[in-house]
């Protein structure tokens, strides 16, 4: 209920429509209401007078309500509509804005199918219980109360007798929302894992066809898509029993009315119209009732919608600025980390006691195994995390300080799983500064080594690149990634692993090129080869979140340990490696790995 009353609040968030709306309803119900009265009438003015013109008389009375009735009824499905998808829009943009402001400790833990399925199929179960739902049990219970007031004013006996159900109708109801609500929560997290399948499969289709794995997916797509079929269909079987247990209520009613108003006619107690109006107001109520099923269903469908979709605009980000947190003023790259600890889960620590300095216009790289933290070093710049303990400093400002904006457009990021916009060449690069002249993106496409790869292409720099750039080979996906960091300029630049793609002589270019640009800016490189960091000012070797080694190429070539080792197996010149006591003979080829 609380769910629901929340849902009803997005609601009013439109007073005009939804007020023009349940106007409308009241109007649609008032006529409703006349019509039985006038046909009742009719009946007893017939029987005792038999004047034609009186019939007539009715007979338009009961046209011309008629026509109102319609007429409000479109208002109150037209309006209903309006507000039921100005909700809907509401939500689905409230949903994206606040999933881009979440941390990434959220979207760590998060399928994508599974908030795809929120932002669309939760949204529309919504959707429809605003439109619906909400208007369908105002009816009712308009009707109800109504047709209760006019009963029980014309024969009470016979009113009580035939509102004799509705207390069938409120049990029913309890037990069927009950029910339906787990069994709909349970679909909706099925199509969630549904979507998440399919979202994969369609990113990973080529790795599907290389490993033949075609018929292994298609049977999992297939068991996740008839759990929900079933699941849906007993959801059907309810919603179809309930209803089915209401309309025989009503049908048993209807028939003890029969008896006992016939009973009421021949005593006199009731005239014939009379009792004509009560048949009447009670097949004026079937309908509503009968829907009552589809109803509860809406209800317990738009709940566990709910549900899930304030699962994600409850949940705050970690990550959050100070309320009087300021703006970070131009910087020169002056960093510092200090004693610094992190760690994504409490049982086990990613970085431990790091503490370095990175002064105006070095270059620091950072080099280890994989999961030695090297990633994790660089995010903490950004605050794409908060450490545990220590802090991040740049110019002696403390990094949660300052407003999250004014810190991250001076930092430029190459990250290691780079991501292409189904865009324009021009657009992918000019994502950071859409305003940027053509010249401009020449100019850092010249330095990605991208330029000459750009023209030779039919639309050059309008040449449509595929989903999550497809069309593009990795090592020009990194190289796009590159000129478009470059872009915006920033004091601040952090290159993650950003020439793992590319063959040697594009990346002897390429590091020609950024040792230009990098020139005046503090620079983080994490890289699995020695060419490109043996010119760093600063090189760090992690392993197991520690600082194990630090200094420049050549003083920590003079040091027994693993960079002396790294450089033996990479940068000597090819043959075997002197035997010692704790090293094996191994062949050394320049650029592997």
């Amino acid at each position: 209920m609380k769910i629901l009353l929340r849902l009803l609040g997005l609601a009013w968030g439109h007073p005009k429509p939804l007020i023009a709306a349940y106007g409308c309803l009241i109007a649609t119900n008032c006529f409703a209401l006349t019509i039985p009265y006038l046909l009742g009438n009719t009946i007893d003015q017939v029987l005792e007078i038999g004047n034609p013109q009186d019939i007539v008389n009715f007979c338009l009375a009961i046209l011309f309500v008629a026509a109102f009735r319609g007429a409000f009824s479109f208002g109150q499905t037209y309006f209903g509509e309006q507000v039921s998808q100005l909700v809907a829009f509401d939500l689905r943009n409230n949903l994206y804005r606040h999933l881009l402001t979440l941390s990434f400790s959220f979207h760590d833990k998060q399928q994508t199918g599974n908030l795809m399925s929120k932002v669309t199929a939760d949204v529309e179960a919504i959707r429809n219980f605003v439109q619906t739902g909400t208007l369908r049990i105002s009816q009712t219970i308009f009707l109800l109360t109504g047709t209760t007031v006019i009963l029980l004013i014309t024969n009470w006996r016979l009113a009580l007798i035939s509102l004799g159900f509705i207390p069938i109708v409120f049990w029913r109801s309890t037990v069927s929302s009950l029910s339906l609500r787990q069994l709909w929560l349970h679909i909706h997290n099925r199509l969630g894992h549904l979507t998440t399948l399919l979202q994969e499969n369609l990113n990973g289709v080529r790795i599907i066809r290389v490993f033949g794995a075609k018929q292994y997916e298609i049977s999992k797509f297939q068991s996740a898509a008839e759990e929900i079929a079933v699941s849906t269909i007993k959801a059907g079987r309810q919603e179809a029993l309930n209803t089915s247990v209401l309309a025989l209520s009503f049908a048993i009613t209807t028939g003890i009315i029969l008896w006992f108003g016939g009973q009421e006619v021949l005593h006199g107690r009731l005239s014939p119209g009379e009792f004509a109006k009560f048949v009447f107001y009670l097949g004026l109520i079937t309908g509503p009732v009968r829907m009552s099923g589809g109803i509860i269903s809406r209800l317990s469908r738009a709940a566990s919608a709910g549900q899930r979709v304030y699962e994600v605009l409850d949940s705050f980000p970690e990550i959050q600025e100070k309320p009087l947190a300021r703006v970070l003023p131009p910087v020169t790259g002056f960093i510092k980390f200090e004693n610094l600890h992190f760690a994504y889960n409490k049982d086990l620590w990613t970085l431990q006691d790091i503490c370095f300095e990175a002064r105006p216009g070095e270059v620091i790289a950072l080099l280890g195994a994989p999961g030695s933290g090297k990633s994790s070093v660089v995010q903490l710049i950004s605050r794409f995390y908060d450490p545990t303990f220590g802090r991040v400093t740049i110019d002696e400002i403390d990094i949660r300080d300052v407003t999250l904006s004014s810190l991250r457009t001076q930092i430029g990021f190459v990250m290691q799983d780079v991501f292409i916009f189904s865009n324009t060449i021009r657009n992918n690069i000019a994502y950071g500064k859409p305003d940027a002249t053509m010249e401009e993106i020449n100019q850092v496409s010249k330095i990605a080594q991208l330029h000459s790869f750009i023209n030779s292409l039919p639309e050059g720099y309008e040449t449509f690149i595929g989903e999550r750039g497809i069309t593009l080979s990795g090592g020009q996906r990194q190289r796009l990634a590159i000129a478009r960091t470059l872009l915006i300029d920033p004091p601040i630049l952090v290159l993650d692993d950003s020439t793992s793609s590319v063959d040697a002589e594009t990346e002897d270019l390429l590091q020609s090129a950024l040792t230009d640009v990098m020139k005046g800016r503090t620079a983080f490189i994490i890289a699995h080869r020695l060419s490109s960091v043996r010119n760093a000012d600063q090189i760090l070797i992690l392993e197991d979140g520690k600082i194990i080694q630090r200094g420049n190429h050549t003083e920590l070539l003079k040091i027994n340990g693993p960079y002396q080792n790294l450089y033996h197996l990479q940068l000597m010149p090819e043959g075997l490696l002197p035997v010692s006591k704790d090293s094996e003979i191994l062949p050394s080829k320049r650029g592997s790995n």
